[in-house]
């Protein structure tokens, strides 16, 4: 198993790094805090998880008209999509509980939605939160071939029109989840900073018991017992993918290909030269903290540097700690990006695609 030669050498803007923990750690020893979930984030997952599976138990029911039941499948995958946020990405990243055993069960809510939780934590908490918008590292620049994410990737001249095909692409990306990804990140030989790498034969059982599971309860069950067709099930299968996959595709493009954000390339030794932390301050974004139902619903996608910063803090605490990041940042003359809305994030990441998907030269300038 090897290692990847990205490497951070950066020695600058120690004072901001110690500074940021200091105050940080300070504000959850002054007002006597847990770094970890408390009652708010568990109503959250109790309600997350309720309209995701209360919304499946009414369609199951067959009581509903075929507009009512399109409506649910549409509210699934509104709920999908905050499970992943809220409840998912924090059990996986170690930030809901101190308790492993906890974070382990909940971590497999992500599995439940057709996903798998083990290949989450290599490619998301090891390769995009270590190597964060480098071309060729980060896994998450890399949606589709013909989206064009990184002003270092090939030019093609389809990314001409990609800032309007990256929307449909981002719709499709639970779907390709469910069926693709995993399986062939299972199988690949290099995968982030791993070298033939190997997977435990329990992670090998999780998945294939955990996929029977979600295509038994998602494709088989509602055949069995529901009056419908393949196709009536297919649409709403595909209602409950598209409406998760948009949403979750969009958000997380918002903190990191926006304006303003970076992506920095190695030099010729295979090193990044700012330190770690300045490197996620300068690649990453925040966007519409006084919207109260987003931050609610996306846990701290929204609060991305912090998050990023920080990723073992549950992400109820993020507003809290925001303004502390934000003061020190200026304090140190350190980046600190940010969106005030959401729509203004979504209009930055549409011109960054229309951006990115001219010509090689006109990007990189």
């Amino acid at each position: 198993m090897g290692v990847t030669r990205v490497s951070f050498k950066g020695t600058n803007d120690q004072d901001f790094i110690t500074d940021l923990k200091n105050k940080v750690n300070r504000y959850f020893e002054q007002n006597d805090l847990s770094k970890k979930a408390d009652y708010r984030m568990v109503l959250k997952t109790i309600t997350l998880l309720t309209i995701y599976f209360g919304s499946y138990g009414l369609i199951i029911s067959g009581a509903f008209s075929w507009q009512i039941m399109l409506g649910l499948c549409i509210i699934m995958g509104i709920g999908m999509a905050g499970i992943g946020f809220s409840v998912s990405h924090d059990a996986l990243h170690g930030a809901y509980s101190s308790n492993k055993l906890i974070n382990k069960i909940l971590g497999y809510s992500f599995d439940l939605l057709g996903a798998n939780g083990y290949i989450w934590k290599i490619t998301h908490n090891v390769v995009h939160h270590t190597y964060t918008n480098i071309h060729e590292h980060d896994e998450d620049l890399e949606v589709a071939e013909f989206i064009r994410l990184s002003p270092h990737a090939e030019y093609k001249n389809i990314h001409k029109a990609q800032h309007y095909l990256a929307f449909v692409a981002y719709s499709f990306a639970t779907l390709f989840w469910v069926f693709i990804k995993d399986y062939r990140y299972f199988f690949k030989d290099h995968l982030g900073p791993y070298e033939n790498k190997s997977h435990p034969v329990s992670e090998w059982i999780t998945l294939i018991v955990t996929k029977i599971i979600y295509y038994s309860y998602m494709l088989v069950i509602p055949l069995l017992v529901l009056s419908i067709t393949w196709w009536q099930l297919l649409i709403g299968f595909l209602a409950v993918h598209l409406t998760a996959g948009v949403i979750l595709g969009v958000i997380f493009q918002l903190a990191h290909v926006v304006e303003g954000t970076d992506h920095p390339t190695e030099n010729t030794e295979g090193n990044i030269e700012n330190a770690w932390m300045i490197h996620q301050m300068e690649t990453t974004s925040d966007f519409a903290h006084r919207n109260k139902l987003l931050c609610w619903y996306i846990g701290g996608l929204n609060y991305q540097i912090e998050h990023h910063l920080f990723p073992k803090i549950c992400s109820i605490h993020y507003p809290d700690i925001a303004p502390i990041v934000r003061e020190v940042a200026e304090e140190h003359d350190v980046p600190y990006h940010y969106q005030p809305t959401l729509s203004a994030a979504i209009a930055s990441h549409y011109r960054t695609l229309k951006k990115f998907g001219k010509s090689a030269e006109v990007s990189l300038a």
